[in-house]
């Protein structure tokens, strides 16, 4: 009696397994390097319905699409992806618009459990390229200097690293003899390099390393001189300018004096000086005319 009640106990297990589908996965937050091939696990566990329907579905920014749909692959991985097995894909040759969320769907309509899900979240990295570096070629001594790196293509995000004449510049100067006495303060997060304060010490040639990963990539080394304020030649500079003008000054003063500069109510647009000739014949009327009037009264 105790044997058979064991053989009813493990007819029944069996059988309630066997009436519901059941899904399962070796990895479902694979991780996968561009242009690397990659599966998306889904695994039937238990199943008592014969060739059962099975579909994935892609879900990114907002929209789903099929990618394996009543036997085929579809969509944008139709030339780039394939069943594995009975329910896995693989997915070759990944890019960055890969990464989303993946879901395997298996129905079974013989089973008392009808329909199992099965999500999996899909990480595509992808290598930085050449980021942008921007460095000040001279900056005096004891000015602030700020240096620059840029890169937006990498994925996840990377982190920047500064180097000066092919040494890298540690987080923190002071932990460093070589670096002890620089004033600088290097964020990896933005990639920003500044001096408070720049020092002979500082000139070199500077470049980035933008690292994510997926790989690495570096700007081309820039030159940054640092050179000393020359107080003396400032003055000298401006005295010049100032004795410029002052000549300047001093040859106006001289040329108004000298009538070079005639003002324009003496001089309009209208006004001609006489000629001398005509002057002398005026004078010379006035004498004729003065005579004949003296003899006509006599």
């Amino acid at each position: 009696m105790a044997k058979q009640a064991s053989v009813f106990i493990l007819f029944t297990t069996y059988c309630c397994r066997s009436l519901a589908v059941e899904l399962t996965s070796n990895n479902q937050h694979p991780v996968v390097n561009e242009f690397q091939s990659v599966e998306l696990s889904c695994n039937i566990k238990s199943i008592s319905t014969p060739n059962p329907r099975i579909e994935w579905k892609k879900f990114r920014g907002g929209d789903t699409t099929y990618v394996y749909f009543q036997g085929k692959i579809s969509g944008a991985l139709e030339n780039r992806a394939e069943l594995r097995g009975t329910t896995s894909i693989v997915i070759h040759n990944t890019t960055r618009t890969d990464s989303a969320s993946y879901r395997c769907e298996v129905s079974a309509h013989l089973d008392e459990k009808k329909l199992d899900e099965l999500s999996i979240e899909l990480t595509v990295q992808v290598k930085p390229v050449v980021p942008r570096c921007s460095v000040p070629q001279s900056v005096p001594v004891g000015k602030s200097a700020s240096l620059t790196c840029v890169e937006t293509e990498g994925f996840p995000l990377p982190t920047y690293h500064w180097y000066r004449d092919n040494e890298p510049l540690p987080d923190n100067p002071k932990s460093s003899p070589k670096f002890f006495n620089s004033s600088y303060t290097a964020d990896p997060k933005d990639g920003t390099l500044k001096f408070s304060e720049v020092k002979k010490i500082d000139a070199g040639e500077y470049y980035c390393v933008a690292k994510n990963p997926a790989g690495m990539a570096r700007c081309g080394p820039q030159l940054m001189e640092v050179y000393d304020i020359n107080i003396a030649g400032i003055v000298g500079g401006v005295l010049v300018v100032l004795i410029v003008l002052l000549l300047i000054a001093i040859g106006i003063s001289c040329a108004y004096k000298r009538g070079y500069f005639v003002s324009k109510q003496q001089t309009g647009k209208n006004y001609k000086p006489p000629a001398k000739g005509d002057a002398v014949d005026s004078k010379q009327e006035e004498e004729g005319d003065f005579r004949h009037k003296s003899s006509f009264v006599i």
